[in-house]
């Protein structure tokens, strides 16, 4: 399981500015800021001309060292994610900036149920033996922490130690087209489902043709 909001992006106008620096050809320049909304995101009030976009295919598809534009567009978005998940997603460390509820500091502030778990892949005997038993252990726990005046560390301990890979947490994030151009390119065929939802989202973004390459893109 994995849920995406709040997607906004922007930076396009310093993109394309500073692609055309290397030639000083900034007069060949035809996009422009229009009045309008990008159907999948609601994000984008920029437009990109034919002229920038044939020079940003040829830029992306010439290499990291000459799509350097792509790191001025810059892409901040809620995800709701598994633990198991951002395990994979923190090996992407340069470009990108994250801010997450914390299971240290409010891991006890509700009572745990089974949506707070990833479980789409889960058997019905694999919820009701092992999950839901182990919620329980979590509540027990939880619910020791605070009756206790003082706060049992033991009980934290308790929660912190159980609580199961598939507990979904949510991050606000911000990173940029040349980190998901890497990401998409390693991920797009991974055998976790999230993985796949998010390239989804990745294809979905405006102009995500220079991010995946794949011509035919919007």
């Amino acid at each position: 399981m994995i849920k995406f909001e709040h997607i906004d992006i922007h930076g396009w106008e310093a993109a394309i500015r500073g692609m055309r620096n290397p030639m000083n050809s900034w007069e060949k320049s035809d996009s422009f800021f229009g009045d309008f909304a990008d159907d999948a995101t609601g994000a984008i009030f920029y437009e990109i001309g034919p002229n920038d976009l044939t020079l940003m295919m040829k830029l992306a598809k010439a290499g990291s060292e000459h799509s350097k534009y792509r790191r001025f567009i810059t892409v901040t978005i809620d995800i709701t994610a598994p633990l198991y998940w951002w395990k994979e997603f923190d090996t992407y460390k340069v470009g990108t900036v994250a801010n997450s509820c914390s299971t240290m500091h409010k891991i006890h502030s509700k009572e745990f149920t089974t949506d707070d778990f990833s479980t789409d892949n889960l058997t019905d005997s694999a919820i009701e033996g092992s999950l839901e038993e182990t919620i329980k252990f979590l509540n027990i726990a939880r619910d020791m922490y605070i009756k206790k005046e003082k706060k049992s560390k033991a009980a934290w301990w308790q929660m912190i130690q159980l609580l199961p890979s598939s507990y979904n947490q949510k991050r606000t994030v911000m990173l940029n087209y040349e980190v998901l151009a890497h990401i998409y390119q390693q991920r797009k065929d991974h055998k976790l489902d999230e993985w796949h939802d998010f390239c989804d989202t990745i294809r979905a973004l405006p102009y995500s043709e220079i991010i995946t390459l794949e011509e035919g893109e919007k």
